[in-house]
């Protein structure tokens, strides 16, 4: 990677100008400029300065002062390391909690890591080689073998889906191909893109929430997200309560 050219194509990206991020960084307009142009080669401390004003990922700060130069700075430690121990509780417990509500944990690239029970009632009919620790959640949420075939509202859906996909492009790739077209919408957006998904108990309108390890040093940590569904209505509520009790 060319730290000089990424650092101006980023910075162009966020549309801010020289001059604020040199602010924001703690260094002049003219020493970004140099730095940018190649002709100043910025210290660690600066690399790490520049990359938290564009508000890098953990993963891609280390990737800046690799291209730098530098060691990296975060560590990455494995999801099953003996040290991880209290994390690993907490989101179980997190998981558990949220019954009789789905909820899952995937990684930065959609896999899953964990699921609770509850969680079944969304894949319900799905290809058992899309369900599973290790498969990828927004390939069974859009693949003709998923769950596709059941949500109501797969266009509106699908788009909410891809758009977090920004630099998974060869998965937004084969994903964009299952999702139709979405007609202009007549009525109000309301606040939140539901999930219609027919089930044996019935159609279920769910909302998602996403949390995430806000203070982690860790790459691991700050990779991880846990996506926690709601009932949008009461009939939802209700059938979820009925699942879990069956």
């Amino acid at each position: 990677m060319d730290f000089s050219r990424v650092l101006r194509e980023r910075r162009i990206e966020r549309r801010i100008s020289q001059l604020e991020m040199a602010s924001r960084a703690g260094t002049t307009q003219r020493h970004l400029s140099f730095i940018e142009s190649g002709r100043s080669v910025p210290g660690r401390g600066m690399v790490l300065r520049l990359a938290e004003t564009l508000n890098l990922s953990l993963r891609e700060r280390n990737e800046w002062l690799l291209a730098a130069g530098y060691a990296p700075a975060y560590p990455q430690t494995p999801l099953d390391d003996a040290a991880l121990a209290p994390v690993r509780a907490a989101l179980g417990h997190v998981l558990d909690g949220h019954r009789p509500y789905p909820a899952l944990i995937v990684d930065r690239t959609g896999a899953m890591i964990g699921a609770n029970d509850a969680f079944d009632v969304i894949t319900q009919g799905a290809s058992a080689d899309l369900i599973g620790p290790g498969r990828n959640m927004y390939r069974l949420a859009l693949h003709p073998d998923g769950i596709a075939p059941r949500i109501r509202n797969l266009a509106e859906w699908g788009r909410h889906i891809l758009g977090r996909l920004d630099r998974a492009e060869e998965l937004r790739d084969e994903l964009r191909g299952y999702v139709p077209e979405l007609e202009p919408s007549s009525g109000r957006l309301g606040f939140a893109v539901p999930l219609h998904l027919d089930s044996t108990f019935g159609r279920l309108r769910l909302m998602t929430t996403v949390m995430t390890f806000a203070t982690a040093t860790d790459i691991t940590l700050t990779e991880l997200k846990l996506e926690a569904f709601l009932p949008a209505d009461s009939f939802t509520a209700e059938a979820l309560h009925v699942a879990a009790a069956g």
